[in-house]
């Protein structure tokens, strides 16, 4: 039986990130990076794919564990198995590396005595190289092309091969522990730096510890609140502070269809709300960091700005398909890279140029070179808001005339129009920014309304509705009291619904998104239905929709991109950054009066 994409709890050390199931496997990590191939992929096909499972003897992999849970404000993993002969923990975690990255699995005798059994099949590449493998030095050695992974244990444990897999077993008691350290490096280089797993341990937990501190957010859903921005940072790529969407690749959208995308990204759509988030918890660090970030990723033509960049701002994201890989319970293909890299979204524009009004906003230093490129920006968009173009889905059919798209153009216009308000002495023609926001505005106005249901939909001429709408509210292009507001969120909330959570879009084949099937209530939209319920005034209906997307997290507090309210199960890649952003700021928002400590 499949684990459920919920069953998965996250560890990582901000340059990678690894799946642990309640079965006690590790059924994803990529190594080195975010985007590097897997060496465990069982998560898109079977074990034979890669996988790490460490458990009591006897059980197999549709035994799970009695229960687990983070180490206080940590991304520290501990699970418990309780068996007639005794108890037994494991603490999963990968420590901030130094150069290479490390996986430690310690097992810790709570009681009694329990015999454990471990069984490690790397898969390098998605799964589909298996390694050779040798002895050197008290070391399990793998060996494929450019990978080389060493395994080690404390104290020594005997190890033996069996069906191209590596194979322990031992015996805890109370008190007594075994631990286990993988380390990934390139194999031409020597062997890594050993590493001591009990003070890696005590530096990891002291270092979250003093991350988690810094949080000042002090509402009644602190501990919601931290638990994503934990989320949020494990999903950072420190080297270059980009933020990917999710660590993982084809997770389904719809259980056996082929809405199955890469995340392992980092997309511009985010920048606003990710920067918010970050800045309204005290993480002004973090957020300066996105903001260097984005501001290396956009720099150059303005016309080639791309919708998503790479960990370190590289375009080129070639999709390619992996036949090898079942997919999630059947769910294929299963796909690197993403296609869409290459879509028009009029929308990004607007979400740079107020992501660093933002920033500014929030104390963030400028750069020297900010300000010149917004206006650059400004310049070609001014061009081109009229055109159609693929929108903030990314659909994969015809251009249109998105609403949203033409919105985030009136963003662009109006944040440069009150930067130059407020900062005269800053470059710039605010009389022509201030007529192109007046343009945008009486446009959208007139063509992406409809007087009939009193709505705005999704794009000119259509009658179809859109989530994205419901931000209409938070960017300010209309007051929350206006009628056209108040007739949008009602009709979202009515025709887009399910079960009281939220779609994207109609997928009943009048969408036009190019793509066959369904897909569930996406999570960050519902979060917005609460943000745009609380805009305009509904604040009990917004605090108990929000209540209702907190009991769909997973039992250590992680969110999917989508949830199947029929299935009662997460859909989509896990855990998603879009998900946890929106319930940060959604936390903040509704609890505006005691939010700040």
């Amino acid at each position: 039986m499949t684990p459920r994409i919920e069953d998965y709890a996250l560890i990582g050390d901000l340059q990678t990130a690894a799946l642990v199931g309640r079965n006690g496997s590790v059924d994803w990590l990529c190594l080195p990076r975010f985007d590097s191939g897997a060496c465990f992929a069982a998560l898109l096909g079977d074990e034979d794919n890669g996988h790490w499972r460490i458990a009591p003897k006897g059980t197999d992999s549709t035994d799970t564990c009695t229960r687990r849970g983070y180490l206080g404000d940590s991304l520290v993993l501990e699970t418990y198995w309780e068996t007639r002969t005794g108890t037994v923990k494991v603490i999963d975690f990968m420590p901030q590396r130094d150069k290479a990255p490390d996986l430690i699995r310690i097992i810790e005798g709570v009681s009694g005595t329990v015999d454990m059994h471990s069984v490690l099949r790397l898969r390098f590449d998605f799964g589909s190289v298996v390694p050779w493998m040798r002895r050197s030095h008290g070391h399990r050695v793998a060996v494929a092309g450019p990978d080389s992974v060493w395994l080690r244990s404390e104290p020594p444990v005997k190890t033996w091969g069996q069906q191209f897999s590596t194979c322990s077993s031992f015996t805890v008691t109370e008190g007594e522990s075994v631990s286990f350290v993988l380390t990934w490096h390139p194999s031409h280089s020597p062997r890594p730096k050993l590493i001591d797993p009990r003070k890696a341990l005590k530096h990891a937990l002291a270092d979250w510890a003093k991350w988690s501190a810094k949080c000042t957010y002090q509402g009644k859903y602190r501990d919601a609140v931290l638990r994503s921005l934990i989320t949020l940072k494990a999903l950072t790529y420190g080297p270059t502070g980009g933020i990917v969407a999710a660590p993982t690749t084809s997770l389904p959208e719809e259980i056996g269809g082929v809405r199955n995308w890469d995340y392992r990204f980092c997309w511009l759509r985010d920048a606003t709300l990710t920067l918010g988030a970050l800045v309204s918890a005290g993480y002004v660090k973090e957020a300066s960091a996105w903001r260097d970030w984005l501001l290396r990723a956009v720099a150059g033509d303005p016309a080639d700005l791309q919708i998503m960049y790479g960990l370190a701002g590289e375009r080129r994201l070639p999709e390619t398909e992996l036949p090898w890989l079942a997919g999630y319970e059947n769910s294929r293909p299963v796909r690197t890279g993403n296609a869409a890299v290459r879509q028009r979204q009029l929308d990004v524009y607007g979400e740079v140029i107020d992501s660093l009004r933002l920033a500014r906003e929030a104390g963030i230093a400028d750069k020297p070179h900010a300000w010149n490129l917004q206006l650059s920006l400004l310049g070609f968009l001014e061009s081109t808001w009229r055109e159609p173009d693929e929108g903030l889905w990314e659909i994969r059919g015809a251009r249109r005339h998105f609403v949203h798209s033409k919105v985030m153009a009136w963003v662009a216009a109006d944040r440069a129009v009150r930067t130059l308000e407020e900062n005269p002495s800053l470059p710039g023609d605010a009389e022509r920014w201030r007529a192109m926001r007046s343009a945008v505005h009486a446009e959208v106005c007139a063509k992406g309304y409809d007087p009939d249901r009193n709505t705005f939909t999704q794009s000119y001429g259509s009658r179809e509705l859109d989530a994205s709408t419901l931000l209409i509210v938070r960017t300010g292009f209309l007051p929350p009291d206006d009628p056209r507001v108040i007739g949008t969120v009602d009709a979202v909330r009515e025709e887009l619904g399910r079960d009281g959570l939220v779609r994207r879009y109609s997928t009943d084949g009048t969408s036009g998104d190019g793509l066959p099937g369904d897909e569930g209530a996406f999570i960050v939209c519902s979060f917005w239905l609460a943000d745009a319920l609380r805009g305009t005034g509904r604040e009990a209906e917004a605090e108990e929709l929000f209540e209702r997307l907190l009991e769909l997290r997973n039992d250590v507090g992680l969110l999917a991109e989508e949830y199947d309210p029929v299935a009662r199960r997460q859909l989509g890649n896990f855990p998603q950054a879009f998900s946890h952003i929106g319930l940060v700021n959604s936390a903040v928002a509704l609890t505006a009066d005691d939010a700040a400590g």
